[in-house]
């Protein structure tokens, strides 16, 4: 069992729980994601790791209620436990894979939407340790939903924004990083995008048109998280790739948005699921090793 250390709500549906889970915090690296079920007969449930203690042996999830086994989970409370958390599952972000000499060359911006927040603060945490202070982009829809404000920004240059002016800047994160570069001389060579769908492919159709390479985490669409349920089959470039066991994250330019978007549409019915698996057929699975 993983006992529960500590749980708060951080904004409407939206929770924070620190997980004793001593082997997953001694092996995890940014990036990575772990899988949790509530219960021993419950769902698998994906989430990025938030943050992790090394010392401590736990790690941070934060979750938002979109169904029957995400508002189970957050009916846990301090003292309680969850069944299973497996991983770190998932490749680490290409940045701790940089040598020093390629940091330094980064220029880069991340720009942080919704739940999306969580994944994208163990990443400039890893960078502010090695020298590094990115500037951040946090995006909510209203001053209620902005989360990790207080982390991030002892890590970063943060710029809030609200979708309704609430708070911070007024807009959309493409507005405020358009207003960054063209207005106010911000110079990126380097962008992570990590948050909604929809948020990300328009922040890659801007990074484009900037000319800024950009990285966006696919792991809204994972279901499974061992690629043998097929959710999260995406096109990157010319392949096929599977977000649990070959990201999550990818060179958002060439991520297929409209048609991981449709996918996950058709993926909610049982009708759809049998449509996509006759469709793809071998494709539809990924790298798990159990699906021939």
């Amino acid at each position: 069992m993983f006992q529960i250390l500590k749980d708060r709500e951080l904004a409407p549906n939206i929770f924070e729980m620190i997980v004793r889970a001593p082997r997953v915090a001694q092996a995890c690296l940014p990036g990575q994601f772990v899988i949790v079920r509530c219960e021993e007969d419950g769902e698998r449930i994906p989430l990025t790791i938030c943050d992790y203690d090394r010392k401590e042996g736990t790690i941070q999830i934060v979750f938002q209620i979109v169904g029957a086994e995400s508002y189970k989970m957050a009916q846990k409370k301090t003292g309680d436990a969850f069944a299973d958390v497996v991983g770190p599952l998932g490749k680490p972000s290409d940045l701790t894979e940089m040598s020093p000499e390629e940091l330094q060359k980064k220029k880069i911006v991340f720009i942080a939407g919704g739940v999306g927040t969580a994944p994208v603060y163990p990443q400039l945490k890893w960078l502010k340790e090695h020298g590094i202070t990115a500037d951040c982009i946090l995006g909510a829809k209203n001053k209620d939903f902005v989360i990790l404000e207080k982390e991030i920004g002892s890590v970063s240059n943060l710029y809030v924004t609200t979708d309704d002016g609430s708070y911070g800047r007024s807009g959309m994160v493409t507005k405020c990083l358009e207003d960054l570069v063209k207005q106010e001389g911000h110079e990126y060579n380097h962008c992570v995008a990590i948050g909604p769908m929809i948020m990300m492919k328009f922040v890659c159709k801007l990074t484009q048109d900037l000319g800024i390479h950009t990285i966006v985490s696919m792991n809204p669409i994972m279901v499974d998280g061992t690629g043998m349920c097929g959710a999260c089959r995406l096109s990157v470039g010319d392949e096929v790739k599977f977000a649990c066991v070959d990201g999550p994250e990818f060179d958002g330019h060439l991520v297929d948005f409209n048609q991981a978007m449709e996918r996950m549409k058709l993926y909610k019915t049982e009708e759809g699921r049998l449509f996509l698996k006759a469709k793809e057929k071998e494709t539809h699975h990924g790298g798990c090793g159990q699906c021939s």
